[in-house]
C-alpha cells in the first residue's frame, strides 16, 4: 500500500531529474532555450490563427462562387405564371453544372448522374431559405440552396461546389506556413545565440580579468570603464570582491609578518638555551632552569599567538581583564636579553590598567626591544597615571627618529634605516599601536625629545 502510495512521487522525481539533466549547462544554451520555446509557442498560435482566417477565407470564396451562379441559373427560372417553369437559354450548360432547381419540394432540374447529391438538394430545398453545408460524397463538397428573387419559396435554386482545390489550397498554405516556421524557429535560436554570447563576452572577460587580478593583487578595478548599466552593476560588484580580497591578502600578510616578528625572541631564546645546553655538560639543576626557560618561552609563543590571532579575528580586542602594570613590566625586563652596556631602569607606583596581561605584554615588547636595540647606555621605562587613564613612557638615549621619518614612523614594513645594522622588520611599532587602539588606548611618538626617543603607551584604567 506504501509503495503504490510512493510510487507516483517517485515517477515524478525522476521525471524532473531526467530533465534536469536534459537541460543546457550554460546560461547561453538556457536563454537560446528560452527564446526557441517562446517562439514556438508564438508561431504555433499565428500559424493556428492564420490558417483558420485562410480556410474561412477560402470557404467565403466558395460561398460566393455558389452564390453567383445561383443567381445566374435564377434568370432561367420563369415564376410569373401560376407554374414555376425554367426556360431555354443559352445558358443551359449552367444546368450541367451541380445546380437542382426545385419548384417548392418539388424537383424540376437535376444534373446528370447527380445520384445521393440530390438527397442532400432535397433537404435544403425542403428546408427553404438561404442555407448551406458541406459534405463529403468521394470528395468534399459544398451546397447552397437561394430562392429565387420575386418567387418567395415558390422557386429555390440549389447549387453544388467541389471544394477539392480549396482544401489543396489550405493543405498547402499549411505546409508552406509550418516550413516558415521552421525556418523562424531555426534563424530564432541561432540568433538568440549569437546574440547572447555576444552579451556575454564582456561577462566573461570581465570574470577572467577579476581573476587575474585578485591573483597578483593588482590595483586595476572595473569602476574606471564604460560598460552598460547591468555590466556596471557585475563590475561594482567584482570591484567590491577584489578590495575584499586585497583587504585579506594586506591583513594575512601583516599577521604573519606580525607573528614571525614577535616570534622571533622567543624562538631564539629556546634555540640558543638547546644549543648551550648540548654544547655542554649540565647538572641536574642546569637542566632543570634551561626546561623551565624553554617552557617560559614555549608559553610566550602561545600567548602571542592567542592574542595576534583574536586580534585578527574580530580586529577588536574584547576579551575582558585588568593588569598590574608594574609586575608585567619587570617580567618583560628579566626574559628581555638586554645588551651588558645598557641599563634598564622601571620605574612606576601601583596601577592597574583595562587590558588583559598578554595584551599588555604585545604593546610594551616592541617598544621596550627597539629602546634597548637602539640605546646608547640606558632605557627607562616609567608608568604613571594621567587624566585619561594609564600611562607606560618608553625613552632611550639612542640617536632618535630622524625628522623626516616620523610621519612614516607606524607605518608597516618601514624602517628609517634599514642598513644601521640592526635586525627588524618595522613591524614592532605598527603592532603596538594596532593592539593599543584595539583596547581604546594608543601609542604615540613624541618629537620634541631630544637626545633619543621618547614613546608613550596609552592606556584605560583598570
Amino acid at each position: 500500500m506504501n509503495d503504490s502510495h510512493h510510487q507516483p512521487r517517485r515517477a515524478i522525481a525522476s521525471g524532473t531529474a531526467r530533465l534536469h539533466r536534459l537541460a543546457p549547462r550554460t546560461l547561453r544554451g538556457r536563454l537560446s532555450l528560452v527564446a526557441l520555446i517562446t517562439a514556438t509557442l508564438l508561431m504555433l498560435v499565428l500559424t493556428v490563427a492564420f490558417n483558420a482566417v485562410a480556410q474561412r477565407r477560402l470557404q467565403h470564396q466558395a460561398d460566393d462562387e455558389l452564390r453567383a451562379r445561383a443567381a445566374a441559373v435564377a434568370t432561367t427560372v420563369d415564376t410569373s405564371g401560376t407554374k414555376v417553369r425554367v426556360l431555354e437559354t443559352s445558358h443551359d450548360d449552367l444546368l450541367d453544372a451541380n445546380v437542382w432547381i426545385y419548384a417548392g419540394s418539388h424537383l424540376l432540374e437535376q444534373p446528370p448522374a447527380a445520384g445521393p447529391l440530390t438527397r442532400v438538394g432535397d433537404t435544403l430545398a425542403a428546408q427553404g431559405g438561404q442555407r448551406c453545408l458541406t459534405t463529403t460524397i468521394q470528395r468534399p463538397l459544398r451546397l447552397c440552396s437561394h430562392p429565387v428573387p420575386g418567387a418567395g419559396n415558390r422557386a429555390t435554386v440549389v447549387t453544388a461546389l467541389d471544394l477539392s482545390p480549396y482544401r489543396s489550397s489550405a493543405d498547402t498554405l499549411l505546409v508552406g506556413s509550418l516550413a516558415l516556421d521552421a525556418l523562424m524557429l531555426a534563424c530564432t535560436y541561432g540568433l538568440t545565440r549569437l546574440a547572447v554570447g555576444r552579451a556575454l563576452r564582456p561577462v566573461r572577460t570581465m570574470t577572467d580579468q577579476a581573476i587575474q587580478w585578485s591573483a597578483v593583487a593588482s590595483d586595476e578595478r572595473f569602476g574606471s570603464k564604460r560598460h552598460p548599466a547591468e555590466l556596471a552593476r557585475l563590475g561594482t560588484s567584482l570591484d567590491a570582491m577584489l578590495d575584499r580580497i586585497r583587504t585579506l591578502l594586506r591583513h594575512e600578510r601583516q599577521l604573519t609578518g606580525e607573528l614571525s616578528h614577535e616570534l622571533r625572541t622567543p624562538l631564539s631564546r629556546i634555540i640558543a638555551e638547546l644549543d648551550w645546553w648540548q654544547a655542554h655538560p649540565r647538572t641536574a639543576d642546569q637542566t632543570r632552569a634551561t626546561h623551565q626557560v624553554i617552557a617560559d618561552a614555549a608559553e610566550s609563543m602561545r600567548t602571542i599567538c592567542d592574542t595576534l590571532l583574536d586580534d585578527a579575528r574580530d580586529g577588536t580586542l574584547t576579551a575582558p581583564g585588568t593588569t598590574e602594570v608594574m609586575p608585567v613590566l619587570h617580567h618583560l625586563a628579566e626574559t628581555l636579553d638586554t645588551p651588558s652596556h645598557l641599563t634598564l631602569t622601571i620605574d612606576g607606583s601601583h596601577l592597574t590598567s583595562g587590558v588583559p596581561p598578554a595584551l599588555l605584554e604585545r604593546i610594551v615588547s616592541p617598544l621596550l626591544t627597539n629602546a634597548c636595540r637602539y640605546a646608547d647606555s640606558a632605557v627607562t621605562v616609567r608608568a604613571y597615571a594621567g587624566p585619561d587613564g594609564v600611562h607606560v613612557e618608553v625613552v632611550d638615549d639612542g640617536p632618535g627618529v630622524p625628522p623626516p621619518f616620523t610621519g612614516h614612523l607606524f607605518e608597516p614594513g618601514r624602517r628609517a634605516n634599514p642598513d644601521d645594522g640592526h635586525a627588524g622588520a618595522g613591524l614592532g611599532l605598527p603592532l603596538a599601536r594596532r593592539l593599543a587602539r584595539s583596547a581604546g588606548g594608543d601609542v604615540s611618538h613624541d618629537p620634541g625629545h631630544t637626545r633619543g626617543a621618547r614613546f608613550v603607551i596609552s592606556l584605560p584604567a583598570g
